[in-house]
């Protein structure tokens, strides 16, 4: 690893890019949140031996598609690119809190290896990663979307 700030080509390239950039599109709208308002769950208790949670296989996945499933109010159907060739299946129940079409080429955190589950007869083959609080006495849900230069099976470590 290069100490930081010690003059690394491509972030030396990206900051110069993000000042010559209109701020519009460089910075997300930014929302204000109170912080306060904010509740998160308890932290477990039982810890986990680090053998146990390195059997999860977490991946860079890209979004090539995300349609509504019929008859579920809930379910997204995700088809994914992980990285092997073969087109991955999850289905997730966050249409509550996102429209599928704006999730189309996003590059989001799956764990690969559970074993496919069935759900509204189709299976899903994996589980995308999402953060949960309360805010404000409402449940919000965000799905964890990483940097779109990372590539699809980029493993976690």
């Amino acid at each position: 690893m290069k100490p930081l700030g010690k003059g690394d080509k491509a972030e030396e390239a990206k900051a110069e890019e993000e000042q010559t950039a209109p701020a519009a599109e460089t910075a997300p709208a930014q929302r204000t949140i109170d912080f306060s308002k904010v509740k998160v769950e308890p932290l477990f208790e039982e810890f986990v031996d680090f053998e146990t949670f390195s059997k999860s296989d977490f991946r860079a996945v890209k979004v090539k598609d995300c349609t509504a499933v019929p008859k579920s109010k809930k379910l997204l159907k995700f088809v994914l690119d992980d990285g092997s060739g073969t087109d991955r299946v999850i289905l997730s129940g966050i249409h509550e809190y996102y429209e599928p079409e704006t999730l189309i080429g996003k590059t989001c955190i799956a764990i690969t290896n559970l074993p496919p589950r069935k759900m509204m007869g189709i299976d899903s083959c994996g589980m995308l990663i999402s953060a949960v609080n309360e805010y404000d006495g409402h449940e919000s849900l965000n799905l964890l979307m990483v940097s779109d230069r990372i590539p699809a099976g980029a493993k976690l470590y």
